[in-house]
């Protein structure tokens, strides 16, 4: 039997209604895990959907009921609450996440891990080759990318790329994470961890147009929430300590 590329790992998928990609892309991702971890876990995170996404999840966990957990929110808590339930309830040594809308190709952990290996580092976090977003998204994410480097230090090449890897040390012992709504909570993230003194990486990886649902990071209340939390974040740091 082929040695496996990791010892541990649990991965975690944020959705909200995604009814239609979620089973698919669990299930691919249940295949590649089955590979090339020797023990692993799966985490739904169901976020308020208001569609089938909760019921497709349960079954999923019925399909596979020693690997499978399911998260419900209820309400809707958005992005960062979704983060942060997978990231708190992990239970295994490493921790990767991606989106449940079908526009990465979670076959590409393997790049990750390879990564880690070569550099020792604590965090892996992707970056698009060829993001499938409209351009106006593209120009916002280099906007606040821009935003936090000059506010904090950080530079990546995509802050916001839905696909990670990291220690569970890293979650557990950085300051608890306190965006909800808006997108900061990557931003956070990767800003605790590098001043925690934790090494991060970064790995190109593939990305897909979505062939369904619709995404919502670009509605305004959520672009206004994530403003916010990146203020609060810097007077916390920067002007109040």
């Amino acid at each position: 039997m082929p040695k496996k590329l990791i010892s541990e790992l649990s991965v975690f998928f944020p959705a909200y209604n995604e009814e239609k990609n979620l089973r698919k892309t669990v299930t691919s991702a249940i295949d590649v895990l089955k590979d090339i971890a020797d023990q692993w876990e799966v985490i739904i995170v169901n976020d308020g959907s208001k569609d089938k996404t909760g019921e497709i999840a349960k079954n999923i966990v019925k399909d596979y009921p020693n690997h499978v957990r399911l998260i419900t929110h209820d309400p809707n808590r958005g992005y960062g609450g979704a983060l942060k339930s997978g990231m708190y309830k992990a239970e295994y040594k490493w921790i990767a996440f991606t989106d449940s809308d079908g526009q990465f190709d979670f076959s590409e952990i393997d790049r990750f891990i390879v990564k880690q290996k070569e550099t020792k580092a604590d965090l892996v976090i992707g970056y698009y080759l060829d993001r499938k977003v409209p351009f106006f998204r593209i120009i916002g994410s280099k906007v606040w990318e821009m935003a936090v480097f000059i506010l904090f230090g950080l530079w990546v090449k995509d802050i916001d790329c839905g696909f990670k890897l990291f220690r569970k040390k890293v979650v557990d012992e950085i300051p608890r994470l306190e965006a909800e709504r808006g997108p900061f909570i990557t931003s956070e993230f990767l800003i605790k961890s590098k001043d925690a003194g934790f090494k991060i990486e970064e790995v190109g990886v593939s990305h897909f147009a979505r062939e369904h649902g619709a995404a919502t990071g670009a509605n305004l209340d959520v672009i206004a929430s994530g403003l916010t939390d990146l203020v609060k974040l810097w007077y916390k740091l920067k002007i109040k300590k």
